[in-house]
């Protein structure tokens, strides 16, 4: 069987990504997901909105104290690449902004934490080569971003070209590919059912893992190479702990968000991950940080070169 490599990354934001301005995941629900890594002997990712980490720096240090990576998920959760898929009131950053912007959100993470950043995932997966470079020439190591359930493309991490983010070619940098269930028919004009985020809350684990096992079965019917499984997920704190439903109101309005984004969080979904992680480990999967799954896969790839 193949070596199966599992990555978690939390994206640490407001709740509800960018439809509030709340912070009760990251204040209530991080706590949750602490004690249940450190339960299960699992390391993860978190990727940091700069802003959020701004105004909480004493969870950022918490869970680097805990053994997890810290690594950047933007300035205030923007768009930084290409937009796959249209947001109200979402518009992407130019070009020339990207790297200006990405440099400052590193910074504040790095003064926080006291030592240099190297794994970043875009807000939304909307990825770019204006933004690979950016990262390339900032030093990062990885950037888990690469939407498979978009691309179709790209089944194992690699090292982007310059000309072509979504290519192989020669950045040093690694990008991780983002899971999704590429042994499925997909029935949405942009492939986002076969991510399948959040179907271990918003229905089971059970109901998520036979997706899980149909991209295995992808790869072993169209890939010869046995070159390791890497089942990259994304979470966010805010799924941990209960959000309201119905309209939210702030400010001077509100937003309603659609029920799949607040169907299942609390308890039920920490439940769930739970036996997502029990079961990856019956499969004997290693856990890795982003970070360390990027230097994983450059000796994996220099080992091909040769």
């Amino acid at each position: 069987m193949r070596e199966i490599q599992v990555v978690f990354g939390i994206d640490m934001e407001t709740d509800i990504g960018s439809w509030t301005p709340f912070y009760e995941g990251v204040t209530k629900g991080t706590p949750l997901l602490l004690n249940l890594f450190a339960k299960k002997s699992i390391p993860v990712t978190a990727f940091w909105v700069a802003d959020t980490a701004r105004r909480f720096p004493e969870i950022v240090r918490e869970i680097e104290s805990a053994g997890h990576e810290t690594g950047t998920h933007s300035l205030y959760h923007e768009t930084m690449g290409d937009s796959l898929f249209e947001i109200p009131g979402t518009y992407p950053l130019l070009p020339e902004e990207v790297q200006p912007r990405i440099k400052l959100a590193t910074d504040i993470l790095e003064d926080i934490v006291g030592h240099k950043v190297v794994s970043w995932r875009c807000p939304r997966l909307f990825g770019g080569t204006h933004v690979t470079n950016a990262l390339e020439a900032l030093g990062y190591e990885c950037d888990a971003t690469y939407p498979m359930y978009f691309y179709n493309e790209q089944l194992f991490p690699y090292h982007p070209s310059q000309e072509n983010w979504t290519e192989q070619g020669s950045l040093n940098l690694i990008e991780i590919i983002q899971f999704a269930d590429m042994g499925m028919e997909s029935k949405d004009d942009y492939g986002r059912d076969k991510d399948q985020w959040p179907l271990y809350r918003t229905q089971s684990t059970e109901a998520f893992i036979p997706h899980i096992e149909s991209f295995m079965s992808y790869l072993e019917k169209n890939d010869q190479s046995q070159k390791p499984i890497v089942l990259c997920f994304y979470f966010h704190p805010w799924e941990f702990w209960e959000m309201p439903e119905g309209v939210i109101h702030y400010g001077e309005g509100g937003v309603m968000p659609d029920p799949f984004l607040t169907k299942g969080c609390g308890k039920y979904c920490l439940n769930q991950v739970e036996l997502l992680i029990d079961w990856l480990k019956s499969k004997e999967a290693s856990f890795l940080t982003a970070g360390q799954c990027a230097r994983k896969w450059h000796e994996i790839l220099a080992l091909q070169e040769i």
